[in-house]
Formats: structure tokens, C-alpha cells, sequence
């Protein structure tokens, strides 16, 4: 088989995962947009950011014993769908409270589509071309980052808001065709399907601890990564604020900050692409995070939009090296007959956390001062990134960063 022929199937999932995730950024735009319109209210904008992680805490007691029965290739069409209708709604909602429902049942639908997605990239792509796909990958969701802000930007400056959301829709359906162009790697026997009871979802469970417990060294990893990354996410949730009021940025200068960011995280994931077969998973994995937390670090300190700038490129250049080295660890260790159960708990644990980070960090702001809640998640996400690299660099466990036969 050529190379060219080796990469067809790759290359059209690439292209479908790239142009989901523009529309992902173009709707994020046009959302917050939609509510803060609506409502005036920047409390309402930040209840956006927990509406996924509830959902979640809801839906993945059980999506992951619906998913690993089914043909993942159907249920990441079916959710592209979905979405699509769903989102084509949003400007034809009345008032804020429906399109709150809509962003909930949005929701629903990417709850099924992670786990399934993870699933179908570790069944499609060979284990030899993984760290190269996650690269690539990588890349294009950089490109996503800084294209879809700025798509959106334009797009609402020369029509709406609204023919902004259905251009997302439009984005989304045709992810959809191109993943219908892509093999169903499962043969479903829809007879052997177990019925979705709360005994059977119990079992998953079981299968799921058992899996812990026998693989404790690759739980404990990627457990400690999902520990960093709820740093990032609390602080993310406070950015505009910081980013504003604290360290005093304009509205054009934080537009700017975005800009920036983008860039570095394109170029970041270009030299990824590049280095990706020179650089062995363990190293993307430590450089990452440490380079990363390194970011983060500059970013609590900043006066100025210099520095706050210097710390977004250098989270941005190096969030490529971290997400393809642990996506790629994730594959290659969990079997795929389980993978969606695996990742449904992983994201409910995940999503639970999430919610207590951002508001203990919100309470931590109005007990002291929101610098010093920043400065300290980026210190406590300091020590917990140290930790997570011994972690992977403990000896004797090689075998599970291997690469290809």
C-alpha cells in the first residue's frame, strides 16, 4: 500500500474532525455573543462554561455503555447531525432560558461524541502512524482556533450574529457527509446488544475499575494529566476578568491576546508536525506540560500585555506537543473494545471536578483577590505538572509509551 493510500481514510477524518472543530470555535463566538445580548449579564456568559461539565456529570454515568455496543462510526454522524439541527434552532429561540435547553441538549450530543470519536481514530488509525495523525491533528485544531474567532468576527461584522450560527450548522453537516465517506471498522451484531438498564451500566462500571486496577500505571497518568488540565480550565474560565480588569488590557488588546495565541499554538503544532517522528511520546508529553504550566506561570504574574502575551505563545506553541503525546499514550493503552466506557468515567470524574474548580476559584477571588487566586492555581498546577513528569519518566514502565512494531 502507497502512502498516499495509507493516509486516504486518515486524510478525510482529519478534514472532518478540522472543519467540526471551526464550527466548534465559530459558535463559541456567536454564542456568547447570542446570550450577552440577551440577558446583559456576564454572569449568564459564565454559566456557558458549566453548562458542558453538568451535562457531562449527568450523561457519562452511561454514554459509554451506549457507545461501545454501537458503531462508533454512526453515533459521531449521528451527533453531527444533531448538532446541526440543534444549533440552526438557536436563533429562533425566544429568550435566553430556551436557548439554554438548546446549549443543554448540544450538550447531550458531544457527550456521545468524544468517546466515540477517540474510539474510531484508535480503531482507523494504525498504531506506527498515531503520533503523526495526533500531530497533524494538532495542527488543524490550532488552525480552527485562530481561523474560527476570526471567521466569526467577520462574519458578524458583515451580516449577523444569527447567519453566523447557521453557517456553524452548515459546518457541522459537512463534517457529517465527510464521515459518511469514511469505513464503519465494527461489525455490530444489533442481537447481541445489551439492554441499557441501570444493572448493565453497573457492570460497565465494574469493567471499568477492573481495568484500573490492572493498568494502574496508564490510570494514574492520565488521571494526573485530567489533574493539570482542571487548572487550566478554572483559570480559562477567569480569563476575560483578569485579562481586563486586572491586568488592565483593552477590548482591542484581549482581541489581540486571542490573535496571538492562535498564532503561537499554529506554529507550535507546524513544528510539531515536523519533529513529531524525532520526538518519542514521553518527551511531547513532559515538554508539554512543563512548557505549558511554564505559560500559565507567566500569565498569572502579568503587568503588562507583553508579558500576559509572552505567556499565551508559550502555552499556545507547546499545547500541541502536550494533547498529541497524551492522545497518543491513550490509544495505545486502552483497548478499544472498552475505550468508550473508559473515557465516559475518565470525563465524568473530569467534568465533576471541573465544576468544584471553578467555583472554589471564583469563591478564592472574592475572599482575597483574583491575582491571587491566579497566581496560585498556576503554582499548585506547577507542582502537579512536576509530579505527572516523574510520573511518566518513572522507570520500568517503557512498555506502555511504546510506538510501533
Amino acid at each position: 500500500m502507497t502512502s498516499n493510500q495509507k493516509w486516504r481514510a486518515p486524510g478525510l477524518l482529519l478534514a472532518s474532525t478540522g472543519i467540526s472543530s471551526l464550527g466548534d470555535f465559530i459558535y463559541l463566538v456567536a454564542i456568547n455573543l447570542i446570550v450577552f445580548n440577551m440577558t446583559g449579564s456576564a454572569a449568564a456568559v459564565a454559566g456557558l462554561w458549566i453548562v458542558g461539565p453538568l451535562t457531562n456529570i449527568v450523561m457519562k454515568f452511561w454514554t459509554g455503555s451506549f457507545i461501545d455496543y454501537r458503531s462508533k462510526r454512526k453515533v459521531i454522524i449521528t451527533t453531527y447531525w444533531v448538532r446541526a439541527l440543534f444549533i440552526a434552532l438557536i436563533p429562533f429561540a425566544p429568550n435566553v432560558m430556551i436557548v439554554y435547553l438548546l446549549l443543554i441538549l448540544l450538550s447531550v450530543a458531544k457527550s456521545f461524541f468524544g468517546p466515540s470519536s477517540v474510539t474510531y481514530i484508535t480503531m482507523l488509525v494504525p498504531l506506527t502512524m498515531r503520533k503523526r495523525f495526533n500531530s497533524i491533528r494538532a495542527l488543524t485544531m490550532s488552525g480552527a482556533f485562530i481561523l474560527g474567532p476570526a471567521l466569526a468576527g467577520v462574519m458578524i461584522l458583515v451580516s449577523s450574529v444569527d447567519l453566523t450560527i447557521w453557517l456553524t450548522s452548515i459546518l457541522f453537516v459537512l463534517a457529517a457527509l465527510l464521515f459518511i465517506g469514511l469505513p464503519d471498522k465494527e461489525e455490530i451484531d444489533r442481537a447481541s446488544i445489551p439492554k441499557l438498564t441501570m444493572k448493565q451500566v453497573g457492570a460497565d462500571f465494574s469493567v471499568v475499575m477492573e481495568f484500573v486496577k490492572a493498568h494502574s500505571y496508564v490510570a494514574m497518568v492520565y488521571m494526573s494529566f485530567l489533574a493539570v488540565m482542571l487548572f487550566t480550565f478554572a483559570m480559562d474560565a477567569q480569563e476575560v476578568v483578569f485579562s481586563r480588569e486586572v491586568v488592565g488590557l483593552s477590548e482591542f488588546e484581549y482581541s489581540m491576546l486571542i490573535s496571538i495565541t492562535g498564532i503561537g499554538a499554529i506554529v507550535g503544532g507546524f513544528v510539531l508536525s515536523v519533529l513529531a517522528d524525532r520526538l518519542s511520546i514521553r518527551m511531547m508529553m513532559t515538554i508539554g506540560i512543563l512548557m505549558v504550566t511554564t505559560g500559565y506561570l507567566v500569565y498569572s504574574f502579568a503587568w503588562s500585555f507583553a508579558s500576559i502575551a509572552t505567556g499565551f505563545i508559550i502555552l499556545g506553541f507547546f499545547m500541541s506537543f502536550l494533547n498529541s503525546g497524551i492522545e497518543t499514550f491513550y490509544q495505545n493503552n486502552v483497548p478499544v473494545e472498552i475505550m468508550g466506557r473508559v473515557t465516559s468515567v475518565f470525563e465524568l470524574i473530569q467534568s465533576a471536578f471541573q465544576v468544584m474548580f471553578v467555583l472554589l476559584l471564583g469563591l478564592a477571588a472574592d475572599f482575597f483577590s483574583l491575582r491571587e487566586a491566579i497566581v496560585t492555581a498556576s503554582l499548585l498546577m506547577l507542582v502537579t505538572a512536576s509530579a505527572f513528569s516523574m510520573l511518566v519518566w518513572k522507570p520500568g514502565y517503557q512498555r506502555a509509551f511504546v510506538e510501533g512494531e
